[in-house]
């Protein structure tokens, strides 16, 4: 059996490593340990130092460096921007923290109790005072990406990765400085790398965010989107690695720039986040089990008592700072577990920190790290990935059963989505919308519906409508949400629309505005109007001309007395979950005492929102507003029925004014539910009006004929 191991043939590794792929979580979950740590001692298993039953070749270098990419390049998307913004100050301090605590002990332990040189210590100081993300998979399970200790701690790792890369060069250019090999003056060295890394940020701050919503705006293809998104990451880890720093930094940086444009609940997330958990990842954590020689433990004691020291010795800096953190800021015990445990692994960073005192040579033939301090940093890794794996995973459970349901959902929600869906509507734009206003806490899909006229071309149009609904089962299930369909033929559009309304007990509509193609048509089509006539419930019409994670801004203009009205909340709500997941400013435009309402709710129910409040005295000022609307804002407009508290005569004129003042693309009305009569005794052959002309309308098209008569 010797003769055919290690496996060399690239089919057969790939298979096996995606049969551990495949079992290993299986296993693990059995004996309810993460599956993270499966996956590593799967690799220490078939790796040369185990089994040898797979040899680590370039796939391995190829797809594990990918992998740690990934996991970086997911921390700076997933990241709660408006948190780390709120506790910039708090962040910083733990990354200080984080950093100084194990570097001083560290440098302590490795003079005294490893006898190590003060330069190789420094080193080892520099590399077990930084940390890899390697438990981020398992907050990310959990659905804890934005919970306020894993903001503080992906912020404080790279932080603290940052200083560490800073000291690492330092040491670096003493030690050649002492053998005579320096070509670069030391403060030259250390200014020259600050001065590269601001020169990068400006630039990709600057650059990326333009050339990233100019993109997206013009490429919907999901491939596209996916491959430029991947681009983006490996652009800026190879920069980053060109001007000294590591990798993992410059994909960590590219996730916070993106962060903006792909949105937790959207189709691109999904597939980012499906690829890495997939493949990347899991690849690098067998990658890092392959490199592991647990038998030095038993055959090398100097090597075992290295281990034991940077083991200990590091995991206690780290548990030191993760606690004192969470003291200091007052956040509950669970949170300090969860500092500690996602802040005290290490992996393929501190391997190649260890590589580079692995080239300095302090005598002739005596290197700065010496074998035993290498397969000591290698073993390190194993017990601090099973330490920070056991700790987050045992945090976040915690912190989800402690995690207070607000008070809304305690008493039960009648979400129910419904989407209308018919030729010439972008469907992708309205499953978006639809995606990041639902409940994800609910677990509820959407309706998605097609109805058809019954004449004579039912059967041509009803095929093009299943398309249609096939073509939204795709773009919802990209974004992990389930969607139930239906084609139904009816002789009336907006008579079919009610009865699956009432058949699946919806709480609202969400469909397409219509789009006129010339002056004579009607602002809302051939049936919207009769549909919000006759339906109380909240009706939602959009037209967009852009993919909304490409939207800057949300203007609301709020008529007065709408808190009146028995919808209020709903559509306040929608729209406050649709602001959070774009993670994009919103602005109400109302009178003083409904925004007063307004920003209460924001401030009890979504804090962490960028909202902002502008008076506005009277309706007849929408025009003045439609006017400083961009072409990146959605601009939504909240109307009601005739009869309904918040009514205005107003209202009639706002087709009209939004055709004359709006001339952007995005739009969005709102009619929330309201008082009136429920839908009965409704029949499908029930005549109704295709349109009702408002009394503003009717008086126009009067003086127009009275015009004519005069001229005449």
């Amino acid at each position: 059996m010797a003769a055919y191991f290690p496996i060399t043939d690239s089919t057969w590794i790939f298979f096996i490593v995606l049969l551990i792929i495949l079992l290993a979580p299986m296993i693990m979950g059995k004996l309810r340990i993460p599956h993270i740590i499966g996956m590593v001692l799967a690799g220490v298993v078939v790796g040369p130092y185990g089994l040898n039953l797979l040899e680590r070749d370039a796939s391995f270098e190829l797809f594990g460096q990918v992998g740690l990419y990934y996991i970086m390049f997911l921390a700076g998307l997933e990241m709660d921007m408006d948190g780390l913004r709120s506790h910039i100050r708090q962040t910083m301090l733990f990354g200080l923290l984080t950093f100084l605590t194990p570097f001083l002990l560290v440098y302590v332990a490795g003079t005294q109790m490893m006898g190590y040189t003060k330069w190789a210590t420094l080193l080892l100081s520099c590399l077990m005072s930084s940390n890899t993300l390697i438990a981020y998979p398992i907050v990310t399970k959990y659905g804890l990406q934005r919970q306020r200790a894993v903001t503080l701690s992906v912020g404080a790792s790279m932080i603290a990765l940052l200083l560490a890369l800073l000291s690492l060069s330092v040491v670096v250019g003493i030690v050649e400085a002492r053998t005579g090999n320096a070509t670069v003056p030391l403060p030259w060295l250390v200014t020259g790398m600050l001065v590269k890394l601001a020169i990068y940020a400006a630039v990709m701050i600057f650059f990326v965010p333009r050339v990233s919503r100019w993109f997206l705006q013009r490429h919907s293809d999901a491939v596209t989107q996916f491959i430029y998104v991947l681009a983006v990451l490996f652009l800026n880890a190879a920069v980053t690695s060109f001007i000294g720093l590591e990798g993992v930094f410059g994909a960590f940086f590219a996730g916070l720039v993106l962060n903006r444009y792909i949105p937790r609940l959207s189709p691109l997330m999904g597939r980012l986040e499906f690829t890495g958990n997939a493949i990347f990842i899991p690849y690098f954590l067998i990658g890092v089990g392959m490199l592991i020689n647990i038998k030095e433990l038993f055959v090398n004691w100097h090597t075992a008592n290295i281990v034991a020291c940077m083991v200990i010795i590091g995991t206690v800096g780290k548990m030191i700072a993760g606690y004192a953190a969470g003291v200091a800021f007052k956040l509950p015990l669970s949170n300090g577990h969860m500092l500690f445990g996602l802040t005290s692994a290490h992996a393929a960073g501190s391997i190649a920190i260890a590589m580079v005192g692995r080239r300095l040579e302090m005598t002739p033939g005596q290197m700065l790290v010496d074998d035993d301090m290498l397969n000591g940093v290698v073993m390190m890794i194993l017990f601090t990935c099973v330490i920070s794996s056991i700790v987050t995973e045992k945090a976040a459970q915690q912190i989800v059963l402690e995690d207070t349901v607000p008070q809304e959902e305690k008493k039960g929600d009648d979400e129910k989505m419904l989407l209308p869906l018919k030729t010439g509507d972008n469907t992708e734009y309205l499953v978006s919308m639809a995606t990041m206003m639902r409940n994800e806490k609910l677990g509820r899909g959407i309706i998605g519906l097609n109805v058809v006229l019954d004449d004579d071309n039912v059967a041509k149009n009803q095929k093009k409508g299943k398309d249609l609904l096939e073509k939204a089962t795709k773009a919802a299930a990209a974004a992990d949400v389930r969607m139930q369909t239906q084609s139904r033929i009816a002789t009336n559009i907006a008579n079919g629309i009610m009865h699956a309304f009432k058949e699946y007990d919806a709480s609202e509509i969400i469909m397409g505005l219509h789009n006129r193609t010339s002056a004579n048509e009607s602002f809302w089509g051939k049936f919207s109007e009769d549909l919000f006539t006759e339906l109380n419930r909240q009706i939602m019409m959009l037209r967009l001309g852009q993919p909304l994670n490409t939207i800057r801004r949300i203007q609301v203009a709020v008529p007065s007395k709408a808190e009146f009205e028995p919808g209020f909340y709903r559509w306040l709500t929608r729209l406050a979950r649709m602001a959070e997941n774009l993670d994009c400013k919103i602005q109400f435009h109302s009178k003083q005492t409904t925004l007063a309402i307004i920003k209460e709710y924001i401030k009890n129910v979504f804090p962490h929102i960028r909202a902002d409040f502008t008076t506005m005295g009277h309706w007849n000022e929408l025009p003045q507003l439609c006017t400083k609307v961009h072409d990146d804002h959605l601009l939504v407009v909240v109307t009601a029925r005739k009869s309904t508290v918040s009514y205005k005569h107003a209202f009639e004129k706002m087709p009209a004014e939004l055709t004359q003042y709006y001339k952007q693309e995005n739009l969005l009305i709102i009619f929330p539910d309201q008082y009136g009569e429920p839908i009965n005794a409704m029949t499908f052959a029930a005549p109704r009006k295709s349109e009702q002309l408002s009394a503003y309308s009717q008086l126009k098209e009067w003086m127009g004929r009275n015009k004519k008569k005069g001229q005449q």
